[in-house]
């Protein structure tokens, strides 16, 4: 399925193309995820879309994730975009380049409620040294923008 020297992205893009058209494939890609980063695991967030440079994933609302005003906790908003961004930039990057994310940033214009989604293109290519943004637009049901949130990634090689 992968390469011994392939990237993190193209190991997550063969695994996304190998299971997100089977029955529940999604599903199985949203655990196998969730092990390799534990954090976006317990979002309970899902992928509707992967291609190299661009991401969609969704986030339905439920206790967990809500705040006091009965909508989609800001934090929640955040990691949501936080994981567009980033499958959008690592699915983006050659096999020599590693990133981190060292600035996240969010505005918030309207309460999300029900079914989010956020989408990022974020197409490259980069190398070592260079810094990138990627920005993630999260709409409710109704196409409603609620948040954007952008991530500034610092490129480096691998080791």
């Amino acid at each position: 399925m992968s390469h011994p020297a392939e990237s993190p992205g193209g190991r997550i893009l063969s695994l996304w193309r190998a299971l997100s058209t089977k029955p529940g494939g999604t599903w199985v890609f949203m655990r196998i995820l969730g092990r390799m980063v534990p954090y976006t695991g317990a979002l309970g967030a899902r992928v509707l879309a992967l291609e190299p440079g661009g991401a969609r994933v969704s986030l339905r609302e439920r206790r967990g994730v809500r705040n006091h005003l009965r909508s989609i906790h800001a934090a929640a908003l955040v990691n949501l975009g936080e994981l567009a961004t980033g499958l959008a930039v690592v699915t983006a990057l050659p096999p020599d380049v590693r990133g981190i994310v060292t600035e996240l940033s969010a505005v918030y214009h309207a309460k999300a409620r029900g079914r989010v989604t956020a989408e990022c293109r974020a197409p490259g290519p980069w190398t070592p040294g260079q810094t990138v943004e990627a920005t993630a637009r999260i709409t409710d049901g109704g196409g409603l923008e609620v948040a954007t949130v952008t991530a500034r990634w610092a490129l480096g090689e691998t080791l």
